[in-house]
């Protein structure tokens, strides 16, 4: 109480998923969007004129192959995309509450691959729940798949509309380069 009162008592700091997202702006985002059979990625770079597009695509694995595989494409994939472009962060879509198990376990074995080539590349790595990514791209939080790969192809100039995994991963990429861009009443979650 003493402490309290005199003011001699420390600022407890915040718990690391409660800190602000980042203190300086990352140049090069990768995005995820998780998948066993199409793991979607893309990479920006914040240029002089707003980000730019460095690659983007999606990590397809065939039915015929079991899941190890799959994970250890998605693995390998994702690493040599770290490797090859030297994003600082990656952003990957929020867990989503699966009514199927099995989908939900799937999904999370994706993800687990995805988060330890980037985690094992030392990237900072920060997870958007899908319906925020919405209402930063499109301005709705329940806005249909094809109406964030629309405005992810306006915001970033592309000639055609990417795929939709693709186009998620980019508009997780790009909601990070909004959130970095203001104070946010909520932070990111850091994982």
């Amino acid at each position: 109480m003493m402490e309290r009162v005199s003011g001699r008592r420390g600022r407890v700091p915040a718990p690391d998923d409660e800190r602000p997202a980042t203190s300086a702006p990352h140049r090069v985002i990768l995005g995820i969007d998780p998948s066993l059979r199409g793991t979607g990625y893309g990479v920006i770079r914040l240029g002089n004129t707003g980000p730019e597009l460095l690659a983007q695509g999606v990590l397809k694995c065939p039915r015929e192959w079991n899941r190890s595989q799959c994970l250890v494409r998605i693995n390998r994939e994702l690493q040599s995309l770290v490797s090859q472009w030297q994003p600082t962060v990656c952003v990957v879509e929020g867990l989503f509450y699966a009514q199927n198990l099995r989908t939900a376990i799937v999904m999370g074995e994706a993800r687990g691959a995805g988060l330890a080539a980037v985690g094992s590349a030392g990237l900072e790595v920060y997870e958007i729940a899908p319906r925020r990514v919405k209402q930063a791209i499109v301005g709705h939080g329940g806005a249909a798949k094809i109406a964030v790969a629309k405005m992810v192809q306006r915001l970033l100039g592309l000639p055609k509309t990417p795929e939709p995994d693709a186009a998620d991963a980019l508009a997780l990429a790009l909601t990070f380069v909004h959130e970095q861009g203001r104070c946010s009443p909520k932070a990111l979650k850091r994982i």
